[in-house]
Order: C-alpha cells, then structure tokens, then sequence
C-alpha cells in the first residue's frame, strides 16, 4: 500500500512516517501545507491520503478543503482526516459521501498502533472509519432521529462508526454477541433502514445523522 502524508508538525510526521514503513505501508509524499497537499493529491500512484485537518499557511481548515475538493475531482479516493479535536462540521462534509474510503480520527488514536493501522486499511479498501468520541458528541449536539436510542444503543453504534465487527462489540462492552445483534437490529429498525447488507447499513445509520 502506498500513502500520502500531510502533516505540518516535523516530529508527528516523522513518527506517521516509521510507523506506517514499520507496517507495510510505503509513504510515496509526505506533505506540510496546503499547497503542496493539493499538488500530490493528484497523483495517481497513491492509495490512501491521511490529512491532519489543520495546515499553513493559515492552520484552520485547509487540509480538510484540500481533501473535499480531491474527492469531488476523483470519487472515491481514500482519505482518512486526522485532527487534534472533534470538529464537527468536519467530521460532517467529510463523512456525508455515499462512496466510502473516508476516516476521521482523532490524533490520539495514533497511539493505538492496531487500531490506526486497521483504519488505514479499512478506509484504503472503501470502508468508512469514524471515531467513537466524534460520533458521541455529535449525537449530544443534534436532534435526529438517533435521538431516540438508548444509551446502550448509542455505544454500539460508535463502536460500529469505528469499524468494530459484532464479536468485536461485544468483547468491548462485555455482553453476548446475541446481545448486540439485538441492539444493533433495534438500531437500524430507529433509524428506518431497510434490510440490505449489514454493512452498508451500518455506513448509512452514521451517514444518515451526519447528513441530517
């Protein structure tokens, strides 16, 4: 797999850089600003994109324009968004694509080493990853229809948004598998999702709310 690196700080962006060599993962750029970010977005020779949010020239939002413009000009490309908060607005433009290959952790979740690089793939494969603590506090911010689920079913559905699979769930919050198929099932019947694959399903109750 090959990816291209945007980060601003030197010693975060040396660290991404021999974590990913040290997994498999060639980086083919690595990037510190806005400019030079959209320049290799164009490059046909990458896999996966992964964006620190905030880069120069101004640090607010260009690295997250610079991946949103990407995607319109190429669908579908992966980018997995890393930020130093939850910001939702960002979570939301990103995220609301029917395409997939699309991520937003926080930059803390580096420190798990399985869990980024799980993302990675996950994201460069077409799937969509989305932090737990990113969904947790949007659904506290916006009344939807998510509003209606319990606290049991809120946790379930961050795990989900973060890429867990049912047994995952159910290791992580200690309860039977047969017990999350139940929540997850009461989740998507809230939500009005019709039968389909559960996987594309699982995609569409975090779309649904983002897109709300």
């Amino acid at each position: 797999m090959r990816a291209l690196v945007a980060e601003d700080h030197a010693l975060l962006r040396e660290g991404l850089i021999r974590l990913l060599d040290g997994h498999g993962v060639e980086v083919v750029s690595a990037v510190a600003d806005e400019p030079s970010l959209r320049r290799e977005l164009r490059r046909d020779d990458i896999d996966i994109a992964i964006v620190d949010v905030r880069l120069p020239p101004t640090g607010t939002d260009e690295g997250l324009r610079a991946a949103v413009e990407a995607r319109r000009e190429r669908p579908g490309l992966p980018i997995l968004v890393l930020s130093q908060y939850v910001e939702p607005l960002y979570a939301r433009e990103l995220l609301a694509s029917a395409e997939g290959a699309v991520g937003y952790l926080l930059k803390d979740r580096v420190s798990n080493v399985h869990q980024f690089i799980d993302a990675i793939h996950q994201v460069a494969d077409g799937g969509t990853v989305m932090d737990q603590q990113v969904v947790t506090q949007l659904l506290q911010r916006r009344k939807t229809p998510l509003a209606d689920l319990t606290p049991r079913e809120r946790e379930v559905m961050g795990l989900m948004a973060a890429g867990r699979s049912n047994a995952s769930i159910s290791a992580a919050m200690s309860v039977t598998e047969k017990a999350i198929d139940k929540h997850i099932a009461n989740l998507f019947a809230k939500l009005r999702l019709p039968q389909s694959d559960d996987d594309n399903r699982r995609v569409l109750a975090v779309l649904q709310f983002l897109q709300a």
